[in-house]
């Protein structure tokens, strides 16, 4: 076992980890070995294969052009104004600090403008995929066998048996079951809950009347986390399937959306990784309603547009994806990283740094919008998302240590750049707040006038400065912002079934409306929480690993005021001195404070089943998948009610 750790580039422990209670009977549940070497990449050593990958489209190039092209030029045509605006009492050290921070953030949103635009163009177009995947046609005839992954930590064994349950009668349905094979890969510790797993596997594969087919394994030792998990299981069977798909705990997928993968894996033996576009469903509470209205309206401009000009480069999000197992033994194990945590030891954000060295040895990597059949789970609030987001900032701040490496491809290092700018901007925003006010304040003539700063108004200040420059500025700034929302609308109207499925165009518009005023209500809150956990990695400060809440959000008024109490008393406390100084700042101010004054009351409501089965109830913040489940979606949910 230390051999098969070490052979993955993850440090064995000095000691091997008692094996969990029960878990040595499971190994009756495991097929025959099929032995795949994988071994440790390097970050330092190797180069960018020469060969093109055949599923690359011809236009690349221009496309990339294009979009980076336009960009920029949005970019250059806001800084040219934004210089403007400045330069009226001349440019100080605090001018081009603002100028900077403008330039960097302004640009992050332009690109994501720009791809959603190429996004609702190909909608629009229906332009065919490189892979001629679509979900409509006759389903393939496969000749291989796929592998179905279900690694698990500390998850409820009887709802995520329940979801496997749920895609296994999918594929039956399919008549295409002697393809696939089913492993549950354990990386729990608490005896209570390996216990109940077993007895959970026992009870379904009896069930489905599926041995042979269905497998499950406790690891003896959980080095890696997931990476670690995937890789053992690679090592000890990877030889007998010539492609795996790993799901999360949380995720259903249709059989129908798992055949034509593995036809297309088949069909293309250039590719390495397909990488789904899941739905977020499920939702209860009014938080992971906004959030799964959100993906299906919004996503779909983001996903087409990201596939349409990162092409063979796309990335990887570490589930519902089918990966070619040959490539991910052969270029995906992953080294250790020097130095103490947070930034060294085991790669956590391992699935950006999978696809970039599978890319790197010649292979192919595709995002595949334009299947449907592709589930997962959101959080049920705030707080929860906080709590992952927290872990995936030590993981995306971590790939500073990796986006350097030899020879990746510029888009893999671009989508590492991504990641990590995406925690960084959290802060940025903040400083590009605090220095707008910090400049009118530096020239302002300065009087006190009782409790107040006579004369001092950020707002008029900078309207002062070029009033219709500023103006344009701002709208054009909010325009670029709130695009891919706007275009996600515009596209669901163009569909019916889509249109229908999320309530008609005036509950949608509702819907939009009110995930954008819950969004910016959370803003601060989420500004302050990853400000500080960018604050907390570069301390040095461990994210840890526990499972995820997944079904209830609700949470106690008192953890609410433990978790929140701080930042509100903060804002109150600002929104009082911004108001002693003058009614300016305070207006300057409201869209911060009021965030931050009102997240207790914020996250209590949108934690809440309540308001979002109203809103359900009245067809707003709909989706499809509600009004007319899919089969595997509505046997999911049938089985966990179970349950």
């Amino acid at each position: 076992m230390l051999q098969v750790i070490e052979s993955i580039g993850i440090a064995a422990p000095s000691r091997p980890a008692p094996r969990p209670p029960h878990a040595l009977a499971a190994e009756a549940w495991l097929p025959q070995a099929a032995p795949l070497p994988m071994p440790r990449q390097s970050l330092r050593e190797g180069g960018l294969s020469p060969v093109r990958p055949a599923t690359s489209p011809a236009t690349i190039g221009w496309r990339r052009a294009a979009v980076i092209g336009t960009t920029a030029l949005l970019t250059a045509v806001a800084t040219f104004g934004m210089t403007q605006v400045l330069r009226v009492e001349g440019l100080s050290l605090l001018d081009m600090c603002l100028l900077g921070l403008f330039v960097a953030l302004f640009a992050w949103i332009a690109l994501s403008a720009v791809t959603a635009f190429a996004g609702f163009c190909v909608l629009l177009t229906r332009r065919r995929n490189p892979l001629g995947l679509s979900a409509e046609g006759p389903l393939p005839r496969l000749q291989t066998r796929t592998a179905l992954l279900m690694p698990t930590y500390h998850e409820d064994p009887a709802r995520v048996l329940a979801g496997l349950q749920a895609v296994y009668e999918s594929v039956a349905a399919t008549g295409q079951l002697e393809s696939f094979d089913f492993f549950v890969l354990s990386d729990s510790r608490r005896p209570e809950v390996v216990a109940e797993e077993i007895a959970q596997f026992r009870a379904l594969r009896e069930r489905l009347g599926a041995e042979g087919r269905l497998f499950y394994r406790c690891r003896a030792d959980n080095c890696g986390r997931k990476a670690g998990n995937i890789g053992e299981w690679v090592q000890r069977f990877g030889a007998a399937y010539p492609q795996f798909l790993i799901l999360d705990a949380d995720s259903v997928m249709s059989g129908q959306t798992l055949v034509r993968l593995a036809g297309a894996m088949e069909k293309h033996p250039g590719v390495g990784l397909l990488q789904t576009l899941p739905r977020v469903v499920n939702g209860n509470t009014l938080f992971a309603r906004m959030q799964q209205f959100g993906g299906r309206v919004y996503g779909p401009v983001i996903g087409h547009g990201v596939a349409w000009w990162h092409g063979s480069e796309s990335n990887y999000w570490g589930h519902n994806a089918m990966v070619r197992t040959e490539a991910f033994a052969a270029h995906a194990g992953l080294p250790e990283l020097s130095g103490s945590g947070p930034f060294g030891g085991h790669v956590l954000s391992h699935d950006f740094v999978e696809a970039a060295l599978i890319r790197r040895a010649g292979w192919a990597v595709h995002l595949v919008p334009e299947l449907d059949g592709s589930y997962e789970e959101g959080p049920p609030s705030l707080t929860d998302m906080m709590v992952r987001d927290r872990r995936w900032c030590q993981g995306n701040l971590q790939h500073m240590k990796v986006v350097g490496a030899s020879g990746l491809h510029w888009v893999s290092r671009s989508h590492m750049m991504v990641g990590i700018g995406h925690y960084f901007t959290a802060p940025m925003w903040a400083m590009l707040m605090l220095i707008g006010l910090a400049i009118p304040l530096y020239h302002a003539d300065l009087a006190w006038d009782g409790f107040q700063l006579a004369g001092f108004s950020p707002v008029e200040y900078w309207t002062r400065q070029d009033a219709e420059r500023v103006a344009w500025l701002f709208a054009g700034t909010m325009l670029v912002l709130f695009l891919p929302k706007i275009l996600g609308y515009v596209a669901m109207l163009g569909d019916p079934a889509e249109r229908r499925g999320c309530g008609g165009a005036a509950r949608a518009l509702a819907g939009v409306l009110i995930e954008s005023v819950l969004a910016a209500l959370m803003a601060p809150v989420v500004m302050f929480r990853q400000s500080r956990g960018v604050a907390e990695v570069l301390a040095g400060r461990d994210s840890g690993w526990e499972a995820q809440q997944r079904d209830d959000g609700s949470v106690p008024l008192s953890a609410l005021v433990r978790s929140y109490g701080g930042i509100t008393l903060f804002g109150v406390f600002m929104g009082l001195l911004s108001w002693a100084v003058s009614p300016g700042l305070a207006l300057w101010m409201l869209p911060v404070v009021l965030g931050m004054v009102l997240s207790i009351p914020t996250v209590w409501l949108t934690s809440a089943r309540g308001p979002g089965q109203w809103l359900r109830r009245h067809g707003i913040l709909c989706i499809p998948e509600e009004l007319q489940p899919p089969p595997v979606l509505r046997r999911a949910a049938e089985l966990r009610g179970r349950a």
